[in-house]
């Protein structure tokens, strides 16, 4: 799965799921202010990335995340090392 292929994924769960505006989802939007995440809101992230990636999200691993650029670049690090 190329970096296109990630982020498109990515925007379409935002906006179905969050109710994000499209126009919003972009690589230098900051990533908590953009998607206005609460405690539970993390928990629906978790879970649509793992559905929707197939590997387990890291409640820390957020905690590096700042931008949706750090996201697309998350997700694609992951897959790539689940599939070396």
């Amino acid at each position: 799965m190329d970096q296109q292929e990630i982020m498109s994924r990515i925007k379409d769960f935002m906006v179905e799921d969050f109710e994000v505006d499209a126009d919003s989802i972009t690589p230098d939007a900051n990533l908590k202010e953009t998607l206005d995440l609460d405690s539970l809101d993390y928990i629906d992230l978790v879970v649509a990335i793992e559905q929707n990636f197939g590997f387990k999200v890291k409640p820390e691993d957020f905690q590096q995340m700042i931008t949706i650029q750090d996201f697309y670049n998350y997700v694609e690090g992951r897959l790539q090392s689940q599939n070396a």
